[in-house]
């Protein structure tokens, strides 16, 4: 639970910075009806309260010789406390790895990876995740086309 109340001009100002996080606080005061110095002190709070994280830029992988996207679900040996540790940290340590989700159902984890090519794929699978002594199984798949891809958050204020 966040610690924080949210109203509509919060909720109105998140929806704005996900379209263009790099907007002033002039320009957010054109479309949430507040002051500058206003959404200026609501962002800040927001900030502090964790609410946002940071601000970030999109990259198009395909123009920075990134073309393959894959997906694979991750088995582990063992499920303590101390194993599962080791795998975040040894997974952090991966700049391949761009996502990676604790799940439930068959694999322990799914992971979003991004490499150059399928060659780099195959090393990246066999020379570095099935190496990890945690790892029982890997199974990979490859993206073919993206069809959408988005950070935004589908905000809705709470009703009142």
């Amino acid at each position: 639970m966040r610690g924080i109340e949210l109203d509509r001009y919060d909720y109105q100002i998140l929806e704005a910075l996900q379209r263009d996080a790099r907007a002033t606080h002039q320009k957010l005061a054109q479309e949430v009806p507040l002051s500058a110095s206003q959404i200026g002190r609501r962002i800040q709070r927001l900030e502090e309260s964790g609410i946002i994280q940071g601000y970030h830029i999109a990259l198009r992988p395909d123009l920075l010789d990134l073309s393959v996207t894959a997906f694979a679900s991750v088995s582990l040996e063992r499920h303590g406390e101390a194993s599962i540790r080791e795998f975040a940290a040894a997974i952090s340590d991966l700049p391949e790895v761009l996502e990676c989700y604790a799940v439930a159902g068959e694999a322990d984890y799914w992971l979003r990876i991004v490499v150059q090519d399928l060659p780099s794929l195959s090393r990246f699978v066999m020379n570095k995740l099935m190496t990890l002594s945690l790892v029982r199984s890997v199974k990979s798949t490859v993206a073919l086309e993206p069809i959408k891809h988005t950070t935004r958050l589908p905000l809705q204020p709470p009703a009142r």
